[in-house]
Order: C-alpha cells, then sequence, then structure tokens
C-alpha cells in the first residue's frame, strides 16, 4: 500500500492517478475531500499533517509514504509511519534547501527528520513547478493579462507530471540511484536527493507566450515591481517564503538556473517543456 499525501494537489493527484493505473494500492490523503473522483480502487483519508495523529488510520499497513513538507512535526508522522509498517519514504522537498538554506529553514528540517528517521529514505528537491502558472489563470481568463517580476529571467520550472513520475518510479523501485546522503539500504534510490527541473530555463514574459499559443488568443505580460509581487504574494505565503521565493525569480544563483539529468535519468527521457504543461493546462486559462 502506498500512501500519498498531499493527493488532491498539482503533483500528488497526478502521483495517485499513475499508481492507480499501474495497479498499486493507493490510498489518498488530503484535508478536504477530493472535488473530483479518485480513480476505481483509491481509498481516501481526510488528515491533516499540522495534526500528525489524523494520519494514523491511513498509515497501519502501508508500505510506503509520499510525504509533503507540510505541518511542524515531521518526527511525530515518521514515527507514526514506521509504527505502522512504513519501511521507506519519499519527501518533496525544495531546490531551496541546496541553494539557499537560511530561508528554507523549514523543508530542510522535514529533510533532516526524514535521514534521521531510520526508514530507508529519497528527497525530490523540486524546482518551480510549471502549475505555478495558475495564479494567472484568473487574470487571463477575464483580462487576457499575466503579471510577474523579473520578466527575463529564467528559470527551468517542472512540469508536475514529471515530478510525479518520477515519484511513482521511486516508490515502486523500493526506493533510487546515484545521489547523495546515507540513507539506510534498498532499492536503487535509497538514500539519494534528486533535483528536479524541466529542460530548459523559462522567463515568465515566455510562459504568458506559451500559454498565449495553448488557447490560441493573445495574451499581455505585465512586468511587476518587486514591491507589487511582495503584497500579492504575503497574502497567501508567510514572509520568510517570499523573500526566499523573491530572490531566487530575480537574482537565481547558478544552480537555480542550470538543468538537473536527474528526471531524464530515472524516466529515460528527457522532461517535459512548459508549452507542453500549457497545452494541456489550456483550458483553465479560457
Amino acid at each position: 500500500m502506498f500512501v500519498i499525501t498531499g493527493a488532491t494537489g498539482n503533483v500528488g493527484g497526478e502521483l495517485v492517478r499513475i499508481l492507480a493505473a499501474a495497479g498499486e494500492p493507493v490510498t489518498a490523503v488530503s484535508r478536504r475531500a477530493p472535488e473530483h473522483a479518485l480513480p476505481e480502487g483509491v481509498r481516501h483519508h481526510r488528515a491533516d499533517l499540522a495534526e500528525p495523529q489524523s494520519l494514523r488510520p491511513a498509515l497501519d499497513g502501508a508500505e510506503a509514504l509520499f510525504l509533503l513538507v507540510a505541518g511542524e512535526d515531521p518526527r511525530a508522522v515518521l514515527e507514526l509511519a514506521a509504527a505502522g509498517g512504513v519501511r521507506r519514504v519519499v519527501l518533496l522537498s525544495s531546490q531551496g534547501v541546496g541553494t539557499r538554506p537560511e530561508q528554507y529553514r523549514h523543508p530542510a528540517a522535514f529533510e533532516e527528520a526524514v535521514r534521521r528517521s531510520g526508514l530507508e529514505w529519497t528527497v525530490l528537491r523540486s524546482g518551480g513547478l510549471d502549475s505555478n502558472a495558475f495564479a494567472w489563470a484568473e487574470s487571463i481568463r477575464a483580462h487576457r493579462t499575466a503579471a510577474a517580476p523579473f520578466g527575463d529571467v529564467g528559470l527551468p520550472v517542472v512540469d508536475p507530471a514529471d515530478v510525479a513520475e518520477v515519484a511513482a518510479a521511486v516508490l515502486r523501485s523500493g526506493a533510487g540511484g546515484v545521489g547523495e546522503g546515507d540513507g539506510i539500504g534498498g532499492g536503487p534510490h535509497a538514500g539519494a536527493t534528486y533535483e528536479l527541473t524541466g529542460p530548459v530555463p523559462v522567463s515568465p514574459r515566455e510562459r504568458a507566450e506559451a500559454i498565449a499559443g495553448a488557447i490560441g488568443e493573445p495574451v499581455r505580460f505585465v512586468e511587476q515591481s518587486p514591491e507589487e509581487a511582495r503584497t500579492q504574494m504575503l497574502t497567501f505565503m508567510p514572509e520568510p517564503a517570499v523573500e526566499g521565493t523573491l530572490s531566487i525569480l530575480g537574482a537565481p544563483v547558478a544552480a537555480e538556473r542550470a538543468v538537473s539529468p536527474a528526471v531524464e535519468r530515472i524516466l529515460g527521457r528527457a522532461p517535459r517543456p512548459f508549452a507542453a504543461w500549457a497545452d494541456r493546462a489550456a483550458p483553465a486559462f479560457r
């Protein structure tokens, strides 16, 4: 049994579908009931990572756990997982842990807890997700405009479906390959830390152009000032996360601009370009 937290999100929802299609037993965990029907055979459990005990029924008898960075007590979640029989955990973390540790202490704490858990572990450090462009959905539908700061700074954003496919491959293999870390023995990905990116850096302006191509309508790009972006982001993100995000968006270091080979190494194909995601997501912007 695979337990997938964040099962209604952009990565978790796709991961549930991939595993179910492969005939794997899956328990989908989320704070709210799914808006759409889950794949046949998938069991849903409502729980909140901020309340670790709410996870207990889902973890009993499970083999592996896909864990998001959410809540404040990863050790309690991991202890419950081990008590329930979970043998390995795959953590979805952030690239910022490696490039900006002072600003990404929260996911770093989760990584440390996973490494000390006694379970087989693999850490997936995702770069920015293509699906972050859903933040433009309302303004593109209503006004055919997309606003963002640092309009011509490119980053290799990654398709959430690629992140999900990597997670599925790691989970099904028994936990991967060449990585860094000191995880205990197990599958080919045990003890590995993978950075996941898209195939090329893409700027906000280029992402808006790709969405315009996907919907067959012009989309006007509006470059925000950093302060305008900060004010907007503070409405849904904590301040440390906002500052870290703006730093990456505006002044990425070389490692944040670099394209990682991990997706291709694990999946045997190149990561999908942003335009492919935009084509799939086009209905949200029309």
